[in-house]
């Protein structure tokens, strides 16, 4: 499910504004399938919409129509909207799970501040899925975050697949915690695989 960023500024409010803002809140609960995902599209970006977006999202059958809401809350992209989104990575719909991955990771200024809480949940998957949403933050900001992970997680699993992201998006600065983990989990074959390439790539990349 293709999610477009697009730079926006929000107009001065007006009467006419608010009354079609109201009217494509009420219609998100219409019969109609195809006018709750205009509606959804139409309230992309209005921050007082989010609790109905919310509200919708949680009760919508149709896959277009809750793609259109997710990206609606995109569009908003504050920590509220991150707030709506963030249970939806623990949904047994594989669907509805990675386009919520998707949404998210096109909000990494809003996603940031939740990112400790993440890593420290206590389902390794989640913790694994939380890696994800690191892709698209400043590289400077994506290596500090999974450094951290790196230094405290004890699963292998999420330390790959925190490396996997440092593979992509890691600077220099991680190439001590990553010779640190390679001496953490030389016993674990894939892992010290995949740590030797990471510090490779980086190195020949940063030198």
């Amino acid at each position: 499910m293709p999610f477009i960023k697009t730079a926006h500024s929000t107009p001065p409010k007006t009467k006419d504004a608010d009354d079609n803002a109201s009217s494509h809140i009420s219609a998100l609960s219409s019969p109609d399938a195809e006018r709750r995902w205009n509606s959804a599209r139409a309230l992309g970006g209005v921050v007082t919409a989010i609790p109905a977006l919310a509200a919708a999202l949680a009760d919508e059958p149709t896959p277009r129509v809750r793609e259109a809401l997710m990206t609606a809350l995109m569009r908003t992209g504050n920590q509220e909207s991150v707030l709506v989104l963030l249970p939806y990575l623990r949904s047994q719909d594989a669907g509805l799970r990675n386009a919520a991955i998707e949404a998210l990771q096109a909000m990494p200024e809003a996603i940031l501040p939740f990112m400790t809480t993440l890593f420290a949940d206590n389902d390794s998957d989640v913790r694994i899925l939380a890696t994800e949403l690191t892709r698209n933050m400043p590289a400077k900001d994506a290596t500090r975050v999974l450094c951290a992970v790196l230094d405290a997680e004890t699963h292998p699993n999420v330390c790959g697949a925190a490396i996997e992201v440092l593979a992509e998006v890691g600077t220099r600065e991680a190439l001590p915690t990553l010779k640190l983990c390679a001496e953490r989990f030389s016993n674990i074959p894939f892992l010290s695989f995949a740590l030797a390439t990471t510090i490779a790539r980086i190195t020949s990349v940063e030198s």
